[in-house]
């Protein structure tokens, strides 16, 4: 779940963007949202409200608390290196990359057009 904020990740922008973007998933994706430390998260109790969603945070300096945010942060940097201003892209291409990421991992092999497997 990628969110698109060309105007910066305040609070406020957050929480509204979240919230709108946790309401787009499958229900049997909204159990739960674990986020990491930051003031960004600010309004977490509202936007659990808005989203109908519980949500938890890792401790602090405990990234195995948090592997499938540390894997998917690096899989990101294949598409967006360290440093990449983000507003540059659209809310569609940020869609489109978390679309590539969340594909049958067989749908990113490339087919060597063999038969005899």
């Amino acid at each position: 779940m990628l969110l698109h904020l060309p105007d910066g990740y305040t609070p406020e922008r957050v929480r509204d963007a979240l919230a709108a973007k946790i309401k787009t998933l499958p229900e049997m994706l909204r159990a739960s949202l674990t986020w990491d430390q930051g003031p960004e998260m600010r309004d977490w109790k509202q936007v659990a409200v808005d989203a109908d969603i519980d949500i938890f945070f890792c401790d602090p300096h405990a990234p195995w608390q948090r592997a499938t945010n540390e894997n998917t942060n690096g899989l990101l940097r294949q598409y967006f290196p360290k440093g990449t201003d983000l507003t540059l892209h659209s809310a569609q291409d940020l869609d489109w990359v978390a679309a590539e990421l969340t594909a049958p991992q067989t749908a990113r092999i490339p087919q060597t057009g063999r038969t005899d497997r």
